[in-house]
């Protein structure tokens, strides 16, 4: 697979909002060469002044030679189908969380990967906001201690219709807030705390009328008894994030992420040899985002270096496996 010292040519498969997305943060690393989107004009907009070929059909643009990654951003139904077949045709791919539906149909993709040497990153984007890539400094640098445990919480609040949207039809979606939200509090809690061990769980249908969940609850634990308490919801109804990392002399404490979720800021509180209130440093970043831009420029490093992409196949597939354990538990059968 060619990675030269040059731009690496882009094909975007999926040009929504998600798509739209990761050609702005391209950067000088990655230079679009073609959008595809079985809406074409959705493909052409995309493209825009940038001199890319637009196509309807995205097995069309894994044939361009001058395409060296593909990313990579369609519905959950695809994502694995469309990796797996760029993958056989020589490419690097960024796919979008949750990278499948269920762990059986990532498994023929992470085989393919092995076999090809493919470079495959999986859209955990927010391991890359600066308040979590702080967080994870200092959580390294053993200034808080021991890990202990995470609790967590990520929602948002929905919108009129949102029960007829894609993300309510199970085939499109693969489930409902848990398979949606639910993958990037798991990653970010294995991040920092490693393997799950012991997984328990309840998805539930309180508000939506949807036949998936639309609150997902968690409980993950090492097997040295760490432990993740997790909640995503789509009955939040104000964006919420709120990560708290606690070990044995301190805490980090991560909230909002930007835009409608608020200011994203990291406090850091410090135990005193006397304990009492904490010491306390904060940070906030009021600045834009720039999450999806050091993703994109690390992946580029990644192929260029030849080494594993920092958030891989492998996590989305520990992702699954949880998601599908609680769905199972929960009474929810969304294989497709």
């Amino acid at each position: 697979m060619k990675a030269g010292s040059g731009p690496l040519g882009v094909a975007i498969i999926g040009c929504g909002l998600i798509g739209q997305k990761r050609a702005k943060a391209l950067g000088a690393g990655g230079k679009l060469i073609a959008c595809a989107d079985k809406d074409l004009s959705r493909a052409e907009y995309l493209a825009g002044s940038q001199g890319a070929r637009v196509f309807a059909n995205w097995r069309e643009a894994l044939l361009l030679a001058d395409v060296d990654l593909v990313i990579v951003a369609t519905l959950h139904d695809s994502l694995a189908e469309i990796t797996l077949a760029a993958i056989e045709a020589g490419k690097h791919v960024l796919v979008e969380k949750p990278a499948a539906r269920t762990s059986a149909e990532l498994k023929p993709v992470i085989e393919a990967a092995a076999r090809r040497g493919a470079k495959v990153h999986v859209g955990f984007s927010h391991r890359y906001h600066r308040a979590l890539r702080r967080a994870k400094e200092i959580a390294d640098a053993g200034e808080i201690g021991e890990l202990m445990f995470i609790r967590a919480r990520y929602g948002h609040g929905g919108r009129l219709g949102y029960d007829r949207e894609w993300r309510a039809n199970p085939e499109l979606s693969g489930g409902g807030e848990l398979i949606d939200q639910g993958p990037h509090l798991i990653d970010l809690s294995r991040w920092f705390l490693g393997e799950f061990s012991e997984i328990q769980g309840f998805a539930h249908t309180y508000f939506w009328d949807m036949p998936v969940d639309d609150n997902g609850f968690m409980i993950l634990k090492t097997p040295k008894k760490m432990a993740a308490f997790l909640h995503v919801s789509c009955t939040e109804w104000k964006n919420t994030f709120s990560m708290e990392i606690y070990g044995k002399v301190g805490k980090l404490e991560i909230s909002g992420l930007g835009g409608s979720y608020g200011v994203e800021r990291l406090t850091h509180y410090r135990m005193l040899p006397e304990m009492g209130p904490p010491a306390t440093i904060a940070w906030e970043y009021p600045m834009a985002d720039n999450s999806w831009a050091v993703e994109i420029e690390q992946f580029y490093d990644d192929i260029r270096l030849d080494r594993p992409p920092s958030a891989g196949l492998v996590d989305a597939y520990a992702a699954l496996k949880i998601i599908e354990k609680i769905y199972q538990e929960s009474g929810y059968d969304h294989s497709a």
